[in-house]
């Protein structure tokens, strides 16, 4: 990240605000559920299959404070919010965990899990990735466990990470979008051989809704 300023990531009050919307979850074990989704800007993993580019370099967002972006989704019926980016663990994550937990709200994250994690969540989706892998604390946390599988290395990266998290841990396969025809046989047959992992399907996409 250019010219990423430590300061406010420490301080977490004001956060770059890629975008926040209300609509459902479309990935993993809470999928169809109704959440609020804030995109936080900055990352520094730099994956090539990565929809969400826009998010990498903080410094092109807004800073938005907690206080506005609370607000916002105190607007819609959300009784869940999934704090996602780019790499949300970059910043603090305790004062807006802690504003949207006065207001009964449950908190998920989305994380690769490469910073020891801030905050009060209810539900931490871990996502590690390969080139940047996750700090130990990571997979001790996480409620569920999604591997994106580009690759056929990706089963290998995935059986490594799930060595590494809690036996109640969720774990999940999913294709890379692109490669979704490609890979979604394998994956198929791969769950069908080691029933542990379920199939994580991206169904927003198929429904066209973010």
């Amino acid at each position: 990240m250019k010219n990423f300023d430590e300061t406010i990531a420490n301080k977490g009050i004001e956060l770059p605000l890629v975008e926040d919307f209300y609509s459902l979850q479309g990935e993993g074990y809470h999928t169809g559920k109704a959440a609020y989704f804030i995109r936080i800007g900055g990352c520094d993993i730099g994956c090539r299959w990565c929809d969400s580019k826009v998010s990498w370099n903080p410094n092109i967002h807004p800073l938005v404070h907690i206080n506005t972006i609370v607000s916002n989704a105190l607007k819609t019926p959300a009784n869940a919010v999934v704090v996602t980016g780019g790499e949300p663990g970059l910043f603090n994550l305790e004062p807006l965990t802690r504003r949207l937990k006065e207001h009964g709200i449950k908190t998920f994250i989305e994380t690769s899990g490469i910073k020891k994690l801030t905050g009060d969540w209810d539900w931490v989706c871990l996502s590690p990735k390969r080139q940047n892998p996750s700090v130990e604390d990571s997979y001790k946390i996480a409620n569920e466990l999604k591997v994106i599988i580009y690759e056929n290395e990706d089963y290998r990266w995935a059986e490594k990470a799930a060595s590494k998290v809690n036996s109640d841990c969720k774990l999940y396969l999913q294709s890379e979008w692109s490669r979704y025809q490609q890979n979604i046989p394998t994956i198929v047959e791969y769950v069908k051989t080691y029933p542990k992992w379920n199939v994580s399907l991206q169904a927003h996409k198929f429904m066209h809704i973010p």
